[in-house]
């Protein structure tokens, strides 16, 4: 098998056959395709949905559905449907992790697989996101540190030039280069790195699991490029209910940025990363407060992000709690 796409569904199965038509026109791109959709535990009729649009569409040939009983999160719901095809006796030259609210773009898999085969150095490769219209998303990031969380928290001109180099979502660019993380939204591993770095951590759930992935595979030698040639239609937050606009983030996602900090980087890195996060947030409600600006972050952040920083929840390393 060439490639493996993995699709994980959690009650939005019309976004999964919808990007599955998407999709149908691509599968000859790649010889050796094959896509895998994993329903992870919706509890309703999804599962009949999909395997019905798969059999009345015909794509049988090139698709296939694990339903799960209980939901496993992003990681436990792809992690289903790679530990099988890397035990096959001949596994696949790529997994290609797809999330359900995208649309594909001609020859975006194909990007990505020709970019990989030319690179065998490269482990991981992320596709341009971007809006129904073509506007890009930012979907090349630099990993989250001190610096990068106290700009992020003030949003302030100036201390965003000064702090350029730690920003994590830095400008679109419109050609392929090495970056520290990829959006999981459409993102390529070689087989070689999931033998060094293993399958995704189950203890995010969801959130935060890409870049630590990519941040351990660069730790095994593997690094992470971008390659906007490969271009997927992301309808940001229609598989997770967390999008652009300002919504009160879920506990989980904050919680996973903890487990993020003390895993990777131990609790006095964490306690730093918490404490610009909370100071940069604190100017930024300052700013607000003295000026009368319109408050662009989302609701309770402060109050939030202190709640579940390591000051109040400890440096114990925990797994994400699932969400309802």
């Amino acid at each position: 098998m060439k490639l493996l796409v993995a699709i994980v569904n959690y009650r939005v199965a019309q976004l999964v056959i919808d990007c599955l038509h998407s999709i149908a026109p691509e599968i000859d791109t790649v010889p050796g395709m094959r896509v895998a959709v994993c329903e992870n535990g919706t509890g309703d009729d999804s599962a009949e949905r999909i395997q019905q649009a798969i059999d009345d569409n015909g794509w049988g040939s090139w698709c296939g559905l694990t339903a799960l009983s209980d939901n496993l999160g992003f990681t436990g719901g792809n992690n289903a449907i790679i530990a099988p095809a890397m035990a096959l006796p001949a596994p696949p030259h790529y997994v290609l992790l797809l999330n359900p609210d995208t649309i594909v773009r001609p020859n975006a898999f194909k990007a990505l697989v020709d970019f990989m085969d030319q690179n065998p150095k490269v482990g991981i490769a992320g596709s341009r996101l971007e809006d129904p219209d073509g506007t890009p998303q930012r979907s090349a990031f630099r990993f989250h540190s001190p610096f990068g969380e106290f700009e992020a928290g003030l949003k302030l001109g100036l201390v965003t030039r000064l702090l350029r180099r730690w920003v994590v979502a830095p400008p679109v660019r419109d050609h392929a280069f090495e970056t520290d993380w990829v959006s999981g939204a459409s993102m390529i591993i070689r087989r070689e790195t999931i033998d060094a770095t293993g399958l995704l951590d189950e203890g995010y759930f969801t959130y935060f699991d890409d870049i630590d992935y990519c941040f351990n595979a660069r730790r095994h030698g593997w690094p992470t490029w971008y390659v906007p040639a490969s271009r997927i239609v992301h309808l940001i937050g229609q598989s997770s209910g967390v999008n652009a606009q300002a919504k009160r983030l879920p506990a989980y996602l904050l919680e996973a940025r903890r487990r993020y900090f003390l895993k990777n980087h131990g609790a006095i890195y964490a306690a730093t990363a918490d404490a610009c996060m909370i100071v940069g947030q604190s100017l930024w409600r300052l700013r607000v407060l003295l000026t009368g600006r319109k408050d662009t972050s989302p609701p309770h952040l402060l109050a939030d992000s202190i709640r579940h920083s390591v000051f109040l929840r400890g440096f114990k390393l925990s797994d994400v709690r699932a969400r309802p």
